[in-house]
């Protein structure tokens, strides 16, 4: 077998260093298996894996022997690191398992929630391949801005448990009072193409069905139901018959009124612009009404939207249920029917909610985000958001803000 070393070089960055350091390696005659630069506040590190044919000492000693000239032209520092058979084949076999990308998400980060996190990743046999930054340049101990701290952490492992990774992830965050969410790096993970939303509790920060209710006094009553409804206790097209039954005599004119004062969601307006911007199909699924969607989809350009009819009759809510009745597996089926009919594979398709009735849909997608979800929900969802706003799916999405500003 032949040797290989890896040769590490590091210093000040300056332009033409990879040229120099690659013509010495040429005139030294190692053949060149990989390479890899990262530059960290104006500090460069070059790593490059070569291989010849004589043993380690010979290797290292010709390198040394013509670095030198090296340093003296480039102002790096050298190190050699010789890999020996048994890591070679290490190194192999690992590099046959899958990665895992893991996205770190909070206000702020400490040196004690990085450790903690290291810590969980060592006892998983989990290697960090790259850390990356995802978001924008504010200090990791304040208060970060709107868009949060992210960083994206690559690993891989052999015959990694990825449904007890996640719950161990999820019982640390939840601790921690961050987010942790775990993909598996594959070809759709930078493809996704269509993004449906659930409405209430989600795009804005009220359930309407409730607010229609405060404004018809009947507000105590209908919360119950709604909450039951959320965390899965009883069935949605049962609570939904008797939520609308109790809103029988109200007039119209409270529709826009409620409409009007409807609070978006934190993050909604720059991830909905930057969705736009980026090309995705956006639609809106939800288990409210089409009056407060088709309400959003006008202010911030949703492509479409399928939501319950209000039965009005002369001005006034008759209480009646319009079929069919968008429930949990009318969204599935809605999320596929949509894919479909835009030749979007379902690997392709996220799904945001925050209920019991977007389980479903969140299952069906090929990214499924429960999001500020109730606990029964972060339970079962793949990845789920409760510390930043929804434009943090886009870190999701694997975009990062120096990108999207410069977009």
């Amino acid at each position: 077998m032949t040797q290989r070393l890896l040769v590490r070089a590091t210093g000040r960055v300056e332009p033409g260093q990879l040229a120099t350091v690659s013509r010495m390696l040429d005139d030294s005659g190692v053949r060149l298996l990989d390479i890899d630069q990262r530059v960290t506040l104006g500090q460069t590190v070059f790593e490059v894996l070569v291989d010849g044919d004589e043993d380690a000492s010979t290797l290292t000693q010709r390198l040394q022997a013509a670095w030198p000239a090296v340093e003296k032209e480039t102002g790096l520092e050298l190190s050699l690191l010789e890999i020996d058979q048994q890591a070679q084949q290490r190194w192999q076999s690992l590099n046959q398992a899958p990665v895992l990308v893991m996205t770190l998400m909070a206000t702020h980060f400490s040196v004690d929630l990085l450790a903690q996190v290291d810590q969980l990743i060592s006892r998983w046999n989990l290697g960090i391949e790259r850390i990356q930054r995802l978001s924008g340049p504010s200090s990791l101990v304040e208060a970060a801005p709107a868009e949060g701290v992210c960083f994206e952490y690559h690993l891989r492992g052999e015959a990694v448990d990825t449904g007890g990774l996640r719950q161990a992830l999820l019982t640390l965050a939840t601790g921690q009072g961050v987010d942790i969410a775990l993909q598996e790096e594959n070809l759709w993970r930078h493809q996704r193409r269509l993004i449906c939303f659930d409405m209430d509790s989600t795009l804005i920060k009220a359930e309407v069905i409730d607010e229609l209710a405060r404004r018809h006094g009947v507000f105590d009553a209908v919360a119950a139901i709604t909450e039951r409804a959320m965390r899965g206790e009883i069935d949605f097209q049962q609570s939904f018959r008797q939520r609308m039954s109790m809103l029988n005599g109200l007039s119209e004119s409270v529709l826009e009124e409620v409409a009007e004062g409807l609070a978006l969601m934190d993050g909604l307006e720059r991830l909905m612009t930057n969705l736009k911007r980026l090309g995705y199909r956006t639609a809106i699924l939800s288990g409210g009404f089409t009056y407060f969607a088709r309400y959003l989809q006008k202010r911030l350009g949703f492509d479409e939207v399928h939501a319950n009819e209000l039965v009005i009759d002369e001005g006034v809510v008759t209480g009646e249920v319009q079929l069919p009745i968008v429930d949990a597996e009318r969204k599935a089926v809605l999320l596929k029917e949509i894919a479909e009919r835009h030749g979007i594979a379902p690997e392709q398709t996220v799904a945001v909610g925050d209920g019991a009735n977007d389980l479903k849909m969140l299952a069906g997608a090929g990214l499924g985000i429960a999001f500020h979800a109730k606990p029964l929900v972060r339970e079962k969802a793949r990845i789920s958001v409760s510390t930043l706003g929804l434009d943090a799916i886009l870190y999701l999405l694997g975009h990062d803000d120096r990108t999207l500003q410069q977009g």
